[in-house]
């Protein structure tokens, strides 16, 4: 009897390369730090990246993007090296995407098509699955074309350009009615909301705000000490918690809201623009920043812009600096030449307090000044409260 033989059913992640362009007067390492995102991102998705293609151009080019060469290249490494997708890490028009797959054969993804793909496998509720066919189904609808493929191959004649056409047509009425279906959908969702949010209304309501990947959803767990699902990934977070917290004797709502990022599609910050109704409802907003990382200002201007896109930039705001013990000062210490940490006492003296006040540095992982600021969100919370209603004794 022959040796009996195992195969592997495992699935395999895809292998991906990543294709970005370096615009006229941008840096380098903005350009690297687009593409670190972006591999994050295919991460996130469950893609291996295995090579990062780059061009300097003043600006994309209409109909491949890349130029014909860098097609030419990245067309050859895909086929020697088996990759699955390829990742641009700007939205491409429909044009430009038929022209890439025609040329590579493989997989291609935009930008907003792979975050719109985490979305789909991130949606729980009802109203995150509604928000993200919606998207889809808008990002799908000028790229209808690229479906058809095989009616490109036929010649023209009498018969022959009909059928194509009024498919092509049919599917786009389908689409624009399911769209329109949606939307109805959300009307009725949002209403539903909205009443639950009047039920809830005589308490003041915090909102914890940042790009994603901060640490919101571990920081919403320890001050609400429930269980909300927190890992090492982008957009972990996508539906809206609301969880009732008391601090001593004040007790309000606290919501932990989807992460923002860079170059977010618009059409899916208009299909969110319901989750994130929690923001604008707030009286306190929580904005939390990764200090650990190299860019964070660029981040801190990101969720600041989106703010200001929803109404919701001049609320009063506690700027909660996280992962301090990550944090590594760009000031080399002269004596060994290493890059030194910060004490919390230099962290209060620094620019990033003074420029931001109210300001707090904590680690919630390693649960360093957690104290202090939850006393500074309790003085917070506790004037506001009893502004709103001077003559309660709140819970004791």
């Amino acid at each position: 009897m022959g040796k009996q033989k195992y195969f592997d059913t495992a699935l395999k992640p895809e292998r991906a390369v990543l294709v970005g362009v370096i615009r006229q007067g941008e840096k380098p390492e903005e350009t690297k730090e687009y593409l670190d995102e972006l591999a994050f991102l295919v991460d996130t998705a469950g893609g291996v990246v295995t090579h990062i293609f780059t061009q300097k151009m003043e600006k994309p080019d209409r109909s491949t993007f890349v130029g014909t060469g860098k097609l030419e290249e990245i067309a050859a490494y895909v086929k020697s090296e088996e990759i699955d997708l390829v990742v641009f890490d700007d939205e491409l028009s429909p044009s430009q995407l038929r022209n890439i797959e025609r040329e590579l054969q493989v997989k291609v993804l935009d930008r907003s098509n792979l975050i719109l793909d985490i979305f789909a496998g991130r949606a729980q509720t009802a109203q995150a699955r509604t928000q993200v066919e919606l998207a889809q189904l808008q990002y799908l609808l000028p790229r209808l074309t690229r479906l058809w493929t095989h009616l490109e191959r036929q010649k023209g004649g009498i018969g022959m350009r009909g059928p194509g056409e009024t498919q092509i047509e049919s599917d786009r009425r389908m689409i624009l009615e399911k769209i329109a279906l949606l939307k109805e959908r959300l009307k009725l969702i949002d209403k539903q909301n909205e009443t639950q949010r009047k039920n809830r209304s005589e308490l003041i309501r915090v909102a914890l705000v940042g790009y994603t990947n901060v640490g919101k959803s571990t920081i919403m767990n320890m001050l609400s000490k429930s269980e909300v699902f927190a890992e090492n990934k982008l957009f972990a977070t996508l539906d809206t918690t609301v969880r009732k917290v008391v601090i001593e004797n004040v007790p309000f709502l606290l919501s932990d809201t989807v992460g923002f990022i860079r170059k977010l599609p618009h059409h899916l910050i208009e299909c969110f623009k319901s989750t994130l109704d929690e923001v604008r409802e707030a009286n306190v907003l929580i904005h939390v920043v990764d200090i650990s990382h190299p860019n964070f200002e660029d981040q801190i201007n990101v969720v600041n812009e989106t703010l200001k896109d929803l109404g919701a930039r001049d609320k009063p705001t506690i700027m909660l600096f996280n992962k301090i013990d990550a944090y590594v000062s760009p000031e080399v210490d002269l004596e060994n030449g290493e890059k030194s940490t910060l004490t919390i006492e230099e962290f209060e003296h620094s620019w990033m307090a003074a420029n931001n006040a109210p300001a707090m540095f904590i680690s919630a992982l390693h649960k360093e000044n957690l104290e202090e600021f939850k006393q500074l969100l309790y003085d917070k919370v506790k004037t506001l409260h009893t502004e709103r209603y001077p003559y309660d004794k709140l819970l004791y």
